[in-house]
């Protein structure tokens, strides 16, 4: 419970955010700490949990709160948890919140992203539920090879290097541009890894190379969801929940469900009434 005297004294504890009151549990990190350096933010993330940026670096974007939200809703129970590219943290900490029984292994390659990561886990009180790697996971020896997990999720970067303009922070280049893999290497590992009829969660805006990612890892795209984010506009992303083809009966492999677009914001520019409600089911301010 809150004590309401002291929730006045700190605006973290403040149980009421415009109209919209906070749920879930509140973390350690709020009385205690870890703090922010002078180049990095402390932000909202899921009900009372916060999360760790730069300033100036790569921030959590709308793609990994939807990430978060279809893995955990198609695989509301898994025991165990892998992310891969796990950058700063942002689809695990909501999956986290959202699956409080689950245990969580993240692999980053960049340290500056894995010590953030860190230090969010600290202030949310999740030690004892992650296990953080730092490294490539392509890379051999970064997994055992019979380790398996109930759920994977991953962002992959969207374009190959020289498609786009690329920025100038090496933490944004490597979220958007294929630095260290593509899908076709997120495919890959999570087959290698994923236990018996568990799910590959990911989102990408390229359908057909999904699709070719997927038939070369052996994996077979269960559901997908297209994302539009102003009404009447054509889909920019789209949500893949895929499984091994081998975990399916044989008139199920590549028989593919494709769910309504989900729209982000109506024509006027207002949040869509279903995507408020989407925020709501991961603890973030509608």
């Amino acid at each position: 419970m809150i004590d309401p005297i002291v929730a006045p004294e700190n605006p973290f504890l403040n149980p009421v955010f415009k109209g919209w009151a906070k749920p879930g549990p509140i973390p350690p990190g709020i009385m205690h700490g870890p703090h922010p350096e002078p180049d990095e933010t402390l932000d909202a993330i899921s009900g009372y949990f916060r999360i760790f940026q730069l300033r100036d670096g790569h921030r959590f974007s709308t793609d990994d709160l939807l990430t978060a939200w279809y893995a955990t809703s198609w695989a509301p129970s898994p025991s165990r948890v892998l992310e891969l590219g796990s950058g700063i943290g942002t689809a695990g900490l909501i999956s986290a919140w959202r699956l409080p029984g689950s245990s969580f292994v993240t692999i980053e390659a960049q340290e500056r992203s894995v010590q953030l990561a860190r230090k969010s886990i600290d202030y949310n009180g999740l030690k004892s539920r992650f296990e953080l790697k730092h490294g490539d996971f392509r890379g051999p020896g970064i997994l055992r090879a019979e380790e398996t997990f109930d759920l994977i999720i991953g962002t992959p970067p969207y374009f190959p290097h020289g498609t786009g303009i690329e920025g100038d922070h090496p933490q944004k280049i490597a979220c958007r541009f294929e630095s260290r893999g593509n899908i076709f290497d997120y495919c890959r590992r999570a087959s290698q890894h994923l236990g018996p009829s568990a799910f590959f969660v990911c989102i990408l805006p390229d359908v057909e190379r999904m699709q070719a990612a997927a038939v070369a890892s052996g994996l077979s795209i269960v559901r997908q969801r297209p994302v539009i984010f102003k009404e009447g506009e054509h889909p920019l992303l789209t949500l893949f929940c895929l499984t091994k083809a081998t975990d399916l009966p044989e008139r199920l492999r590549g028989s593919v469900w494709v769910e309504p677009p989900l729209i982000i914001r109506r024509k006027d520019g207002s949040i869509h009434p279903e995507y408020s409600a989407v925020k709501l089911s991961i603890g973030f301010p509608p």
